[in-house]
């Protein structure tokens, strides 16, 4: 069985060739590259945009667990100076029955005032905690911002190529570019932090 029409390939595929040139095969090529470039950029810019939101939220989160628990310790530390108050309210009880207060009761409103100091310590731990965690998510933000414009920025170039191709305009090419370009300064600053 024949294999099939022999035909001559290499003139074909010089006159494909050729027609592409004069189609402007060169130039979409440029702007195809161009594009793929900006759509790489693209891509790992909202991939960063992604990440640092996310980690921001987690951070945010962690921030508010730990106001909670500083509230709690505020609460504790306000109850312990409600139970103190009443053991200096029940000796000042005694004393103006003109008797001697039992010596349990000093004790136990200077235990309650040593456990304020321990649980206040404790709160403003919780709260400085909290603030670190609040403005390194405030931070990731800042940078998700910045990564968010830069996949606006290069989204659009890709546009403009893409319009460029269709169109076969150089001037729109070339706006392509520019707004690619511009990308790339806030794309490595976001980088920067």
């Amino acid at each position: 069985m024949p294999e099939g029409p022999e035909i001559e390939t290499d003139k074909l595929h010089e006159a494909i060739h050729e027609e592409m040139e004069r189609e402007g095969s060169g130039f979409l090529r440029k702007i195809a590259l161009t594009t793929a470039v900006l759509a790489a950029f693209a891509a790992i810019a909202a991939l960063k945009a992604g990440s640092t939101v996310n980690e921001a939220l987690v951070l945010k989160t962690e921030s508010t667990r730990l106001q909670a628990q500083a509230s709690d310790q505020w609460t504790y530390y306000q109850a312990k100076g409600l139970k103190a108050a009443i053991q200096e309210a029940k000796k000042a009880t005694w004393e103006a029955a003109g008797k001697v207060p039992p010596p349990e009761l000093a004790k136990q409103a200077e235990r309650y005032a040593e456990e304020q100091t321990e649980i206040k310590k404790t709160a403003e731990e919780k709260e400085k905690e909290r603030d670190e965690k609040s403005a390194e998510a405030d931070h990731l933000l800042h940078q998700h911002h910045r990564f968010a414009s830069t996949v606006a920025l290069f989204q659009v170039s890709i546009a403009l190529g893409a319009l460029a191709a269709l169109t076969r305009n150089k001037p729109v090419w070339w706006a392509s570019m520019i707004v690619g370009l511009s990308g790339i300064p806030l794309f490595v600053l976001a980088f920067l932090g």
